[in-house]
């Protein structure tokens, strides 16, 4: 079900604005057939979700494409002009550079680059962020970035797990679990990855697959001789929609 301003929406009445964008109107659709009623206060709102969703799905196959390397945080490596490793092996922001210089170099030097797929989601995030914000608010507001993992934002960009959600979006992070990860291979207990919305899934250090390879490929790093699967959560995880839009159509 689908509300705006208190209205139960004919999904027909939505459309016409989003055009003939397959992943928008997947999403849409979901809403309209799911059973939760999904509010919004107004049509910019929703429409603003749509594009962030969409954003975060570009975002995700650009970085693929940006040959960012896989690296444990111990081993992090950044490009100093914009950032500064921590000893945690997060990449905090220069106070000299622009935000979107420094997130669109990650894009277009990623060799440059190397962290965990929890870092690399964050850049999703930023890099949709950035896509939809437009350079100048995004420079404004997101002057204190520091990426590592979501349990190290900054407040203006919240990001929060459903364990159990109603529905699965396109550009839903998902974890796949490693339960029985050999322990000499950590990085291997898990995988974030996007929802791409075609049955495919951007992981870093994994690329753009699905979900049978991506629990292949964690299979091949369990204890020895052990037989328990990875496997796909039900949870997703998701910036905090709400807020952006607030700060979006507050500034």
């Amino acid at each position: 079900m689908l509300t705006i301003s208190g209205n139960v929406v004919d999904v027909d009445t939505v459309i016409p604005d989003i055009g003939n964008d397959e992943i928008k109107l997947k999403i849409i659709n979901i809403m309209n057939k799911s059973s939760y009623n999904y509010r919004f206060s107004s049509a910019q709102e929703l429409y603003f979700i749509l594009d962030m969703r969409k954003n975060i799905i570009n975002a995700s196959k650009k970085l693929f494409r940006s040959r960012l390397r896989f690296k444990t945080f111990k081993n992090s490596e950044c490009n100093e002009y914009y950032w500064r490793r921590t000893p945690e092996g997060g990449f905090l922001l220069k106070s000299n550079v622009q935000p979107s210089k420094a997130i669109n170099d990650i894009y277009n030097n990623g060799w440059l680059y190397g962290t965990e797929c929890a870092t690399a989601i964050v850049i999703v995030y930023y890099k949709a962020v950035l896509d939809t914000f437009g350079t100048e608010l995004f420079n404004r507001i997101f002057n204190d970035i520091y990426l590592m993992d979501w349990q190290n934002l900054s407040g203006k960009l919240r990001v929060s797990t459903n364990r159990k959600p109603p529905d699965i979006f396109p550009g839903d992070c998902r974890y796949f679990k490693n339960p029985d990860v050999d322990p000499l291979t950590p990085e291997w207990q898990g995988e974030n990855a996007i929802d791409l919305g075609n049955n495919y899934y951007y992981g870093h250090g994994v690329g753009i697959t699905s979900a049978e390879n991506i629990i292949y490929a964690l299979n091949n790093h369990r204890k020895p001789g052990s037989n328990v699967s990875a496997y796909l959560l039900e949870s997703s995880t998701n910036p905090d929609y709400r807020s952006l839009y607030k700060l979006y159509n507050n500034n």
